[in-house]
């Protein structure tokens, strides 16, 4: 009866041993598991933050292209006006000259 019952005993320590070890891998498992999911969402993190650092630098570089643009505009529109007023001021003067018997020669 004492063999019986070492037996017995023997094989629920070891159920319950293997139980145990049963309950820690899967709890190890879920760790790694969690770990791991935190790993990719930073990872998806950085990602994004580099596509929306790209996109921003991209609309920059657009921004400033329109700006160098509108400015090369602007000085063609001020040089064309600035020929304009010296034409005007030379047909003025030539008036005046013509005018006043001064553009005889």
């Amino acid at each position: 009866m004492n063999s019986e019952r070492a037996s017995y005993n023997a094989g629920v320590a070891k159920g319950q041993t293997q139980e145990k070890a049963s309950n820690m891998m899967e709890k190890a498992g879920n760790a790694a598991q969690s770990t791991g999911q935190q790993m990719k969402a930073k990872a998806q993190g950085a990602a994004d933050a580099g596509q929306a650092k790209g996109q921003t630098e991209e609309k920059a570089n657009n921004m400033m292209d329109m700006a160098g643009n509108a400015a090369q505009s602007a000085k063609e529109t001020m040089q064309e006006a600035g020929q304009q007023v010296m034409a005007t001021a030379q047909g003025a003067a030539d008036a005046v000259k013509n005018a006043t018997g001064m553009n005889k020669k």
